[in-house]
């Protein structure tokens, strides 16, 4: 006789996370478990609950999209390194999804950055309409404080940038170095007043330290490629908020000897990479299981009432009764009392 219990401690149910499993068969080739606590089943493939794909494939297609791949691309890269192949739209949803996740778990995070801030903005296209691309980031740290979008470059735009950085940094910089825009001069003026000291120039300006400004150009150029495909505004906005997790939180910097932006600035995150962050039995892979018992439908017999008749009585109409070998059957449910809309069915 073969041992239904799970030997391996390492596995554990998906839903739950208990290690009190049973081998409950073969589907397709894979193993399916039941787990005795929560009473479920589901197959062994490595995956999410309610999902089919391993976690390994979510997390490399959320790598290699915000690393500039295309979702075409991201999908061509999976079928090279497996025999699985997800749809566009499957991938489109893994990025959806686990970047409202990475977004909940750096949520109110403030980051040690320097004094010296570097603003800069480049133009995309969006369903074949130009659009400006603002970024700031800090020199000492490399951290990327804030983006905005916006189909125009004015006051405004430069404002509303300066807010978001200083509201992610926490206090005003003292020196913030930007091209020659003239929308730079009021934005800033506004959000910092006399705090901060503003420079303009050129990318050839050796004040402004020219390496910077070059490597963050490459930066957006990168960007770009991920906003590239998309459709509409609103969703390029919610995936730059994704770029600036994988480019703070994931990438590694050359010129911070191999670290990230998060580490320079003293944030230690308990997610390494996407993988970690797909893996998260917090807020992925657990599902709340219900402890209260599941209300019970109690089919009460119906009396099936005519309309008044002339001397203003109500006329009952006599009930179907079963015959031998019958049951009722209707709105998906099976009894062998009467209710509203059943039918009788002969059994086999």
């Amino acid at each position: 006789m073969t041992n239904r219990y799970v030997l391996t401690e390492d596995f554990k149910c998906k839903y739950c996370g208990s290690g009190k499993l049973w081998l409950y068969g073969k589907y397709k080739g894979k193993q399916q478990f039941y787990c005795r606590e929560c009473k479920r089943k589901f197959t062994g493939n490595f995956a999410l609950p309610k999902m089919r794909s391993p976690v390994n494939y979510v997390g490399d297609a959320l790598h290699s999209y915000f690393s500039g791949m295309s979702l075409n691309e991201v999908k061509y890269n999976i079928e090279q390194q497996s025999n699985y192949s997800p749809s566009v739209s499957t991938i489109y949803r893994w990025i959806d999804r686990f970047t409202e996740l990475a977004k909940d778990k750096v949520k109110g995070i403030k980051p040690n950055v320097g004094d010296t801030w570097v603003a800069d903005e480049t133009v995309i296209k969006i369903n074949r309409k130009k659009y400006w691309l603002f970024d700031c980031i800090d020199s000492r740290t490399r951290f990327l404080l804030a983006s905005h979008l916006s189909p125009n470059r004015g006051t405004r735009e430069a404002h509303a940038l300066m807010m978001k950085a200083m509201e992610r940094a926490g206090k005003a910089p003292k020196r913030v170095f930007t091209d020659k825009l003239r929308a730079y001069l009021d934005g800033i003026e506004l959000t910092f007043g006399g705090e901060a000291k503003h420079k303009q120039g050129s990318p050839f300006d050796i004040e402004i330290n020219t390496n910077l400004i070059e490597r963050f150009q490459g930066t957006l150029k990168d960007r770009t490629k991920v906003l590239r495909g998309l459709k509409k505004p609103e969703t390029a906005r919610k995936f730059i908020e994704g770029f600036l997790i994988h480019y703070n939180y994931f990438r590694p910097h050359i010129s911070l000897k191999g670290k990230t932006p998060a580490r320079k600035a003293g944030i230690i995150l308990s997610a390494n990479d996407w993988l970690d962050v797909v893996r998260e039995p917090k807020d992925t892979a657990r599902i709340e299981i219900a402890k209260e018992p599941r209300q019970v439908l109690r089919l009460h017999p119906v009396t099936l009432d005519s309309p008044p008749c002339h001397g203003g009585h109500t006329q009952h109409t006599k009930l179907p009764r079963l015959r031998r070998g019958e049951i009722f059957t209707g709105r998906g449910l099976l009894s062998k009392g009467y209710f509203r809309g059943a039918k009788r069915k002969k059994l086999c």
